[in-house]
């Protein structure tokens, strides 16, 4: 079934100004060709400042460049979801394997965003998943509950816990893994969040909860909030999630990636949340229970 199509709408700023448009969305977008943006061009997708484009225009400072893309057939996903607390000002639910957080890269109505958005209009959340991540999402319902969670949520205040299933056995039984994590280049997909040492300050905490002869069960806390951050700190200790088709062993991504960086394969669980709740004080403990697909590959 098509969707209602989308208009991507970015601000050129002083980084991409003097490029041609053309090399400019392709840089810009780099799941399609420039012979792809070529022909995206010349159906009139695309407008910088409300005028019809033709991509061997100068970008400059300040334009605003619309890609209207026509309606297209998402990839399928789980269309499903538990709710493990909702009141007034929350709702908290867990989250399949293969549901997109929010809308991005092909998905738009198959998100979770959208399918929570179906009952409860007015829930937004405060943190996202990736698609292949598993576990607690947390939807704020008003303003005031959202400013206080948006404020506590990378402070010891809250407490998140994951599950992660890793490749090689640990040596320690846990690590402190203060990487810093910031956008690495990257040679087919632009560029990517990864371990980088002009990135930004990260904190996880990793303990070990089991070993088999080729695997370790590791009990992660986050003390920050980075894009993949549990992906990118176990492998850059040397324990890359297991089927994880963009990190290795470095928390650098893989040259030659077997699938896009959205793609799933790996194992990773938002098991735990606990916090106050922001209008009534109350001591909240979440707990989204593990997949089924996770315990037998342990």
């Amino acid at each position: 079934m098509l969707n209602q199509g989308y208009a991507y709408t970015t601000i050129i700023s002083n980084k991409y100004h003097g490029q041609t448009l053309l090399s400019h969305l392709a840089s810009l977008y780099p799941h399609s060709t420039p012979r792809a943006w070529q022909q995206n061009l010349d159906n009139g997708e695309v407008t910088l400042n409300g005028i019809t484009a033709t991509g061997s225009e100068s970008v400059t400072l300040g334009q605003t460049l619309v890609w209207d893309r026509p309606p297209w057939i998402e990839p399928d996903s789980p269309q499903h979801f538990e709710v493990l607390f909702n009141d007034l000002h929350l709702l908290a639910v867990n989250k399949p394997s293969g549901l997109p957080t929010l809308p991005g890269g092909g998905f738009m109505e198959n998100t979770l965003l959208r399918l929570v958005q179906k009952h409860t209009p007015n829930a937004n959340p405060v943190h996202r998943l990736g698609r292949a991540t598993t576990g607690i999402v947390l939807f704020a319902k008003t303003p005031q509950a959202a400013s206080n969670l948006f404020a506590n949520w990378n402070t010891p205040r809250i407490q998140k816990i994951y599950l992660a299933l890793a490749q090689n056995i640990a040596e320690q039984d846990a690590y402190e893994i203060l990487t810093p994590i910031g956008l690495v280049p990257h040679p087919l997909i632009g560029s990517v969040w990864a371990a980088n040492p002009s990135g930004k300050p990260s904190k996880s905490l990793a303990k070990v909860i089991s070993r088999t002869t080729s695997t370790t069960t590791f009990e992660v806390s986050l003390n920050s909030g980075r894009p993949h951050q549990i992906r990118i700190h176990l492998a850059s200790i040397g324990h890359p999630l297991v089927g994880d088709p963009l990190y290795g062993l470095t928390g650098q991504p893989l040259e030659n990636l077997p699938g896009l960086p959205g793609d799933g394969g790996y194992f990773l669980h938002a098991q735990f949340l606990k916090f106050l709740h922001p209008i009534t004080g109350e001591q909240i403990n979440l707990e989204a229970v593990l997949p089924s697909g996770f315990s037998l590959h342990q």
